[in-house]
C-alpha cells in the first residue's frame, strides 16, 4: 500500500483540497506521481493549527493529470475509507465558514 504524508498549512489550502461531493468524504492531494483509479493508499495528514497527525486508509477516485483544464494542479482525489465520519467532522469543523464559498477548488 502506498503511503502519503500531507500538510494543510492554511484553512484555504484545506478548502481547495476538500471534496465534499465524494461520499462519505474525500481529499485532493497534489502530486505529479502516477496513480491509478482504485489504488489503495494510506494517508497521514496535519490540519491547519494542529500538531496532531491524523491518518486514514483511502482509495484513488479522481485524477487531475499534469496540464489539467482550468489550471487545476496535478494530483489525486482520495476517498476516505477508514473512519470517514471522524475525518469529515474534523475537516468540516475547520471549514464551517468556507464551505459555502464560491472560490475554486483543486477539482471542480
Amino acid at each position: 500500500m502506498t503511503k502519503l504524508v500531507v500538510n494543510f498549512d492554511t484553512v484555504h489550502q484545506l478548502y481547495r483540497a476538500y471534496m465534499p461531493f465524494i461520499k462519505p468524504a474525500g481529499l485532493f492531494i497534489g502530486s505529479t506521481e502516477s496513480y491509478f483509479l482504485g489504488q489503495s493508499l494510506s494517508v497521514a495528514y496535519h490540519l491547519p493549527g494542529s500538531t496532531e497527525r491524523m491518518q486514514f486508509e483511502g482509495v484513488v477516485v479522481w485524477i487531475n493529470p499534469i496540464g489539467a483544464s482550468g489550471g487545476r494542479p496535478a494530483g489525486i482525489g482520495v476517498k476516505i475509507i477508514s473512519e470517514p465520519d471522524i475525518h469529515k467532522h474534523h475537516i468540516e469543523k475547520l471549514l464551517s465558514a468556507e464551505l459555502s464559498s464560491g472560490d475554486l477548488t483543486c477539482t471542480m
